[in-house]
């Protein structure tokens, strides 16, 4: 391997073999506590969480990094609760590693616990309750009055109310009704898989007539959700609601086409048999007087030859004479 190095005169920053060869430090942890000890000194009051802002370091690569500088003594932390019962964060970063005790020895000695602070008392001081502003009701229990007490006027009949079919049939306004709450839903649904598909209650239900029709045409609701989010546009969604109710119209599927039932040929009327035997019936498919069986019985049965005769037979058939071969 060959080396060129040349060592600069101004701008660097003195680093430790121990911390650059360290074998358990990741180059996160390495580049963070390089760039803290070359800091000036007005710059270093910042959190450690900023300056590794700076150099990208971030999330969880900054977790990692911060927790290997602490558990091998380069970073050390306090937290301690002010006044106002404020907590704050004291950092020590070292480019050497450090003890817990050394690390306390040089923050030197930690401020003391404050005191809760008190509270303002409320505006003004307690009062007695005012009770008043009226005038007493005067009691004529012992005084007669020559008018007598009206009577109570009776209360009206009420009718009887109609009685309620406790199931009743849905009708097509319900059913319609139906259909559009399916509808809103999986509009609304959609929010859940694209933050751009959000919709609101009243955009979701003016959606829900057109998206209707995909149910009449037969289409589930999960295959309507996979319709819509499918196909994501390369420029993005600018208005959800007419992305979605373009998507809606354009890509309506057909309707299904209805089969008309084939109507079933009919069977020819039961007739009687012609046959030998006790009278049945049967259905004639050609126009014959007999069934099957009558026939089957009626047709002579084949002449049964011994297997010896039928062997003499095909062995005394001539064999045929072999043509000529062609020169």
């Amino acid at each position: 391997m060959l080396r060129h190095a040349i060592a600069p005169s101004a701008r660097y920053t003195k680093a430790s073999h121990d911390v650059v060869r360290h074998p358990r430090l990741s180059s996160d942890a390495k580049i963070l506590l390089l760039y803290v000890q070359g800091l000036p000194d007005g710059a270093a009051y910042k959190p450690l969480s900023e300056l590794a802002r700076k150099l990208g370091i971030k999330g969880r690569a900054y977790q990692k990094a911060k927790g290997q500088l602490v558990e091998h003594g380069y970073v050390h932390e306090w937290r301690s609760q002010g006044e106002g019962g404020r907590w704050q964060t004291e950092q020590l970063v070292a480019n050497n590693p450090l003890t817990t005790e050394q690390a306390g020895h040089l923050r030197g000695p930690a401020p003391a616990p404050s005191r809760p602070s008190t509270h303002l008392p409320t505006v003004g001081e307690p009062a007695a309750r005012t009770v008043g502003g009226y005038k007493p009701v005067e009691d004529h229990s012992d005084k007669t009055t020559p008018h007598p007490p009206s009577e109570p006027e009776p209360e009206p009949e009420l009718e009887p109310e109609p009685a309620v079919d406790p199931d009743p049939e849905p009708t097509s306004g319900s059913a319609d009704s139906l259909q559009l709450a399916r509808a809103e839903r999986v509009l609304l649904s959609l929010r859940h898989t694209r933050r751009e598909l959000h919709l609101g209650v009243r955009e979701a239900r003016a959606l829900a007539v057109e998206a209707v029709k995909w149910f009449e045409c037969g289409v589930s609701e999960s295959d309507l959700r996979h319709a819509l989010l499918a196909e994501r546009p390369q420029d993005g969604v600018r208005s959800a609601v007419g992305f979605l109710r373009h998507r809606l119209i354009q890509k309506l599927p057909e309707p299904p086409i209805q089969h008309q039932p084939r109507e079933r040929p009919s069977l020819p009327e039961l007739v009687e048999c012609q046959g030998p035997g006790e009278p049945h019936v049967f259905r004639p498919l050609f126009g014959e007087t007999q069934c099957p069986s009558c026939r089957t019985a009626a047709e002579p049965e084949p002449e049964r030859i011994p297997w010896r005769e039928r062997f003499a037979r095909i062995n005394s058939t001539p064999t045929p004479t072999p043509l000529p071969a062609k020169a």
